[in-house]
């Protein structure tokens, strides 16, 4: 994890994912979706490919082909999609390593995993339907 609950990985999944589910007929090449997401087309290449392993994402070849989602936009979860190319970390033990701490976490490092377990319950109850349906900016 790159300062966040989750990975910038998972953040450009994240990102490809609500672009392909706003226009879930259509295949998407590499080149609309980087210009789309504003990503480097490269990186984004291998997050597709990771996707595409576990299920969110299926590419076709040749004229016509690129990238769509794999399932129904209101059937995968951004818990689906994380867990697909850098899956969340539960704290398990004190990262302190502070003896007294053993088998148990302390109050810190309980309530930061608190926070990741909140976090999970809102991208396991998110779909990319409800990215793709709700307007941009707040």
């Amino acid at each position: 994890m790159d300062g966040g609950v989750i990975s910038q990985t998972a953040e450009y999944a994240l990102r490809a994912a609500a672009a392909l589910g706003r226009r879930p007929e259509e295949a998407m090449t590499i080149q609309v979706l980087a210009r789309e997401t504003r990503l480097p087309a490269g990186y984004l290449a291998k997050v597709l490919q990771t996707l595409t392993r576990g299920g969110i994402v299926r590419s076709r070849r040749g004229v016509g082909g690129g990238f769509s989602l794999a399932r129904p936009p209101a059937r995968i979860t951004l818990l689906d999609i994380v867990n697909a190319v850098d899956p969340i970390r539960r704290i398990c033990a004190c990262p302190a390593g502070r003896p007294e701490h053993r088998g148990k976490l302390c109050a810190l490092h309980r309530r930061l995993d608190e926070a990741v377990v909140a976090a999970e319950r809102i991208y396991g109850s998110t779909t990319v339907a409800h990215l793709a349906a709700e307007p941009a900016g707040r």
